[in-house]
Order: C-alpha cells, then structure tokens, then sequence
C-alpha cells in the first residue's frame, strides 16, 4: 500500500497529532512511544509516496530501537515546531 500523502500534508497531520497530546496532557514519553509504534506499521506496511518519506522509511530502517526513538522524537519536535496551521 502506498501513502499518498505530500510532505506538507503529512506534517500537517503530525502537527495535528501532537497538538491533540498535548491538549489532553499526554506525557512526551507517551506521545514518543506511539511515535516509534506508528514509525514501524509505516516502515513495514506502507510504501513511501514521496522523496521525503522514503528517506525517513529508509533511516527507519536502518535504526536500532535507540534511533528510533530518537528519530521518532526529532520528526515531533519538527512538526510541533516548523508546521503552521
């Protein structure tokens, strides 16, 4: 399955995502967790639709559960930064 998705639009998601925890007080390490759960069902099951996800996809792939987390945390601090709504 692809994920057509743009970039923006996909940030535009996560931004949502991650705005939605903090409303309701999720711990960071909560909201980083689901990250990482969701960072694998898309590195496993969904073929990246543009350049930029299938970088993440490829360096997903790549990591340990260390980077993962690390990664996981990177991408909500971009999208909870850089993302307008």
């Amino acid at each position: 399955m692809e994920l057509n998705v743009s970039w923006h639009d996909w940030k535009k998601i996560l931004h949502m995502a991650v705005k939605t925890s903090d409303f309701i007080g999720m711990p960071d390490e909560q909201v980083n967790k689901i990250a990482c759960w969701i960072g694998e069902f898309l590195a496993q099951k969904i073929d990246p639709g543009n350049s930029e996800q299938r970088l993440l996809n490829e360096l997903w792939l790549e990591a340990d559960d260390e980077d993962k987390r690390v990664l996981a945390k990177l991408i909500i601090r971009m999208v909870d930064k850089t993302t307008k709504m």
